[in-house]
């Protein structure tokens, strides 16, 4: 990828992670990438295509950071790797992530079931641990981890840390 379309995503990116997709003009982010507006359409297509380039990125980066639960037998490991999810991701992915929470309001973007692989492996996990609703802890806690990561995202840190030590304790079997 040559450095100019790098920099139109980065800036895409940032700008739509922080701005919202429907609040960024493609005039917006071809001045902060110091490109033409025009270039954007020549590697892009429209708007909806550079939030389609952002996505597939995302996209892939989900898959990677979610392939250890798939393969993960230890239920105890499982469910604890799932809490630290939130805390494992640095600051350099935030934008990534940032886009993803604003666009879950969006409704033409909403996808309600990127978390159900992740959901799946911990019913598994909390029904092989003895839980008497596995599918209802599996649910709470993706709704926690959701709500955590909200919160990091915003920056609210030192709070969530605690409830991820309360988290791991409650869990631990």
């Amino acid at each position: 990828m040559n450095d100019r379309k790098e920099r139109i995503l980065g800036s895409a990116l940032e700008l739509f992670a922080n701005q919202g997709y429907n609040a960024t003009a493609t005039i917006k982010i071809a001045k902060h990438a110091d490109v033409s507006e025009g270039l954007i359409f020549k590697h892009f297509g429209n708007k909806r295509g550079l939030l389609d380039a952002i996505l597939l990125e995302a996209q892939y980066r989900a898959e990677k950071l979610i392939q250890p639960f798939l393969v993960e037998q230890d239920p105890q490991r499982l469910v604890e790797m799932a809490i630290e999810l939130p805390f494992s991701i640095g600051l350099d992915e935030y934008d990534f992530w940032r886009l993803q929470f604003k666009l879950k309001w969006e409704q033409e973007f909403y996808q309600g079931d990127k978390l159900n692989p992740l959901r799946e492996r911990l019913t598994w996990a909390f029904e092989t641990l003895g839980f008497a609703s596995p599918s209802q802890e599996a649910h709470l806690l993706t709704y926690l981890i959701d709500s955590i990561s909200t919160e990091l995202l915003r920056g609210n840190l030192q709070e969530q840390e605690n409830f991820k030590a309360f988290l791991l304790a409650k869990y631990r079997k």
